[in-house]
Formats: structure tokens, sequence, C-alpha cells
């Protein structure tokens, strides 16, 4: 009888790295959202592959950086939560920004304190212009004490496969932890929430993508059409006019783009009304950012 195998792999790394790109590419389908923003990632997004005989559950983290506000430290102590108890650490660094002391950082204060066996994994090696791979991977294999030194891009899907299989070597017998048909243990409204946040990433300005933050309202079912109120928070009046745009148009392009992106989520037509509040300073407050589910 084939060994069935699961476990749990926690994936860190400093901001921008590509942790949410290359967990998206293990499961197959996209579980967490992608931006050239740092810090994206504000939640644990636990990302699952099934296979006839193995389940990895892997979990995609904030970047690790020194926290300017109170949600930037919440997000720092959810990097160590993820890393407490797995059965293996990846630790993403940047081959096209060239590897140093940030990730250093990362693996003094995360990979080595969780005691777990870690991959050292160097993605973005299609993007290092100017940069020879094996000088990167070197510099990476000297940051610490790594199980493994693996070249990837996690957009291309170069070298994922080998990851894979080198990942799955390490894990233990067990169970199906979630129902094989799973990719993602987050709730439908969180995910819709973050495809709306996506888009309003992709549309402001450098200002404005740290204060944001997404909160769905209501959710209204209906035969073959989903109706779904959300209100974008920002921390500032002028970030409002921002994300409103002349005459409305940036908000109705953010609502346009990340209605198509819903739809096949929730599977039938959705109608999103998308408007704009403002709660002051939201970052640096405890009681909102616990209002807002950070």
């Amino acid at each position: 009888m084939t060994t069935f195998r699961s476990g749990f792999v926690a994936v860190v790394g400093r901001p921008n790295v590509g942790k949410s790109t290359l967990v998206n590419t293990f499961v197959g389908q996209k579980v967490a959202i992608v931006s050239d923003k740092p810090q994206t990632t504000r939640r644990h997004i636990r990302g699952i592959r099934t296979t006839d005989d193995a389940q990895i559950v892997f979990t995609d983290t904030p970047g690790f950086h020194k926290p300017r506000t109170t949600l930037g430290a919440r997000m720092n102590d959810l990097v160590g939560e993820a890393v407490h108890g797995v059965d293996l650490v990846l630790h993403v660094v940047d081959a096209a920004s060239g590897v140093g002391r940030g990730d250093a950082f990362v693996y003094e204060r995360q990979v080595k304190e969780s005691g777990a066996p870690a991959f050292c994994v160097v993605n973005k090696v299609d993007a290092a212009t100017g940069r020879d791979e094996v000088p990167q991977l070197v510099a990476a294999a000297a940051i610490g004490e790594y199980a493994e030194v693996v070249p990837v891009s996690a957009t291309q899907g170069r070298g994922v496969a080998t990851l894979l299989e080198l990942v799955l070597a390490r894990l233990p017998e067990g169970p199906l932890y979630f129902p094989g048909s799973e990719v993602t243990d987050q709730p439908a409204d969180v995910r819709v929430a973050e495809l709306v946040r996506e888009q309003a990433l992709a549309v402001t300005r450098e200002e404005v993508p740290h204060s944001i933050a997404v909160v769905i309202e209501e959710v209204d079912e209906r035969e073959g059409l989903t109706e779904i109120h959300a209100s974008l928070i920002v921390e500032r009046d002028s970030q409002k006019g921002i994300l409103i745009g002349k005459g409305g148009q940036t908000l109705k392009a953010i609502g346009s783009q990340a209605r198509e992106r819903i739809e096949p989520l929730v599977g039938e037509r959705v109608f999103l009304d998308l408007r704009v509040k403002v709660m002051k300073e939201w970052q640096r407050d405890p009681k909102a950012l616990d209002r807002l589910g950070y």
C-alpha cells in the first residue's frame, strides 16, 4: 500500500520576494493576492495541494520587516506563529534584487528560531539580470544552515517541480488534514475582500496602498446573482479622493476588475457595490485593527 504523507510548510521571507506567487504556483490556482507593493499579504493564507499520496499545507506569510506601525508589528507576529510547529520552513529570497542583509535578518529572527528544517528558495532566477545565478545561490547558502538551496522562478514554474519533490521527501506519514477538493481554508468573504484590495492596489499611487483595508459589509445571494456590498477603508480624506477618482472613475475601475475575479470564485454573476470610508490612522490603532480583523 502506498504511504500517504502530509504536513505543514511555512513560506517566509522579506517583503516582495514572491512568496504568494510561489504558493499560488504550488496550489495550481490563485489563493493569495499578488501585487508589486510591499506587505501585500497581511494574514496567514493557507494553500493546500493534495495528490493521491500526499497533502501539503503551505502557509503564506506577510513579509518580515522592521515595523513602523502597529499593523506592521502584528504582521511580524503572524510570521512567528506560522513557523511554530511546522514540518518545514521555506525561506524565499530574491535573486533579481540580490540576496543580502534583509534575508539574513529573516533567517536569524524567524527561520533559525523555528527549529524546523529549512530550505532556501532562491526565487526570480529568470529576472536576475546582471546578477549571475550561481553567486546568488552561493550567497543564499551562506545565510544559514539549510537542508537544501533551490533556484526557482515562481512566475514561470521553473524549478517548482523539483522543489515540490524535495518538500514531499521531508514530510512525515500523516492524515488528510483538509478535504481533497479544498485549496485554501480562507472563508469566502475574506477571499472576496482580498480580491477587491488587490485591484485597489493595482490602480493606486504609492501613498495609498498600505492604507487600504477592505470590509465586506453585506452579501445577498439571490438566484443567479450575488450582491456584495463592501467598504474600502483609508486613513485620510486625500486618500479617499484618490480611490474614488475624478467622476468616480477609479472606484469604478476597481469594482469592474474585482468583479471579473470574484465571479469565478462564487460561480455566478456578481453585483459589487463599493464605498470608501475614512478611519483615521487605523494602522496604528489597536482597536481599529481588531475591528478590521488584523
